[in-house]
């Protein structure tokens, strides 16, 4: 059995990329009866048809899109070769981080701490949704993201995704509204909270709490990023449903406390990755590093945690 020719791979590659046999000649300049003929060659080679023609469009039948699958993790493989070739002998390394745009900024700062200031690092941080980032991720464009909740992970999408710290979540104010001693309760009817939208795991687990506590607070305001949440505790419009860390530059300078705290519910963050055979050396100083302080934290008492998270 001959071998796969990978020339007529990288054209059926690009052509099923374009859709169109006209434009993509014109990208490669190549005519069209060139590649057609690739194409057939490697149909001849598969024994089965690759394309589908609807009109002027061509479509991939079943087989085709099996094959596209091999040829984006192949192609996409030999540029992932260069890259780490190319950064090998570079004076500076590349790391390219995703975080997701709602997750705490101190939490990425003290995960990128190890890295930050290198003058043999060029560090780049993009902010975005998770989809996108994953996306980016799969196509080799980022080194890792950082998010609060793990991927599916399939065949064909190998994602590895690392647990790096779970964080305590409290309510958190600003200094007057914990002066005069009350049940959590009690605080809860007193006082108007900030709570992140209803899809995620912070917002479920604190409606459970209130249901088991049998009150309904007055929910002022519902926000999907924890900065924003931050800056409504600053402006004392009411009690944030927060982790201490989202806050600690406030509760070092006194201007929030944390205050009680919110027993059985915890924010998760986590590092995501990709099964890859050259990975960024850089990513598993970091992963360590934040796991580390993890320990340390879990290993803290009360106090001691509690201030180190701030």
């Amino acid at each position: 059995m001959s071998a796969l020719n990978y020339s007529h791979l990288r054209y059926f590659w690009a052509v099923a990329h374009d859709g169109n046999l006209t434009r993509t000649a014109a990208r490669l300049n190549v005519t069209q009866s060139v590649l057609s003929v690739q194409i057939r060659k490697l149909e001849e080679r598969l024994g089965h048809a690759l394309f589908e023609r609807r009109g002027r469009q061509l479509h991939l039948t079943e087989v085709g899109r099996i094959t596209l699958d091999h040829a984006d993790a192949i192609f996409a493989t030999g540029e992932e070769l260069l890259g780490t070739l190319r950064d090998a002998g570079a004076s500076r390394r590349a790391l390219r981080v995703g975080a997701q745009a709602t997750l705490s900024r101190n939490f990425q700062m003290e995960f990128l701490q190890p890295v930050l200031g290198r003058p043999d690092i060029e560090l780049i941080v993009r902010s975005g949704q998770p989809g996108e980032l994953l996306a980016s991720l799969q196509s080799l464009s980022l080194d890792i993201v950082l998010i609060n909740q793990p991927p599916a992970r399939d065949a064909l999408t190998p994602f590895v995704s690392h647990r790096l710290a779970e964080r305590a979540v409290s309510l958190i104010g600003t200094p007057k509204r914990f002066r005069k001693p009350c049940s959590l309760a009690e605080r809860l009817q007193k006082h108007p909270v900030i709570l992140p939208t209803r899809e995620t795991s912070i917002r479920t687990g604190f409606d459970a709490l209130v249901d088991r506590l049998g009150v309904r607070p007055h929910i002022v305001a519902e926000v999907d990023d924890m900065a924003m949440m931050r800056l409504l505790a600053r402006e004392d419009i009411g009690l944030a449903v927060l982790p201490a860390i989202v806050v600690k530059d406030e509760i070092g300078a006194g201007t929030l406390v944390e205050g009680d705290p919110l027993k059985g519910i915890t924010e998760a963050f986590y590092a995501v990755t990709m099964d890859r055979r050259y990975p960024n050396p850089l990513l598993r100083e970091l992963i360590q590093h934040e796991r580390t302080l993890s320990r340390q934290n879990e290993r803290a008492p009360h106090g001691a945690g509690q201030e180190r998270g701030r």
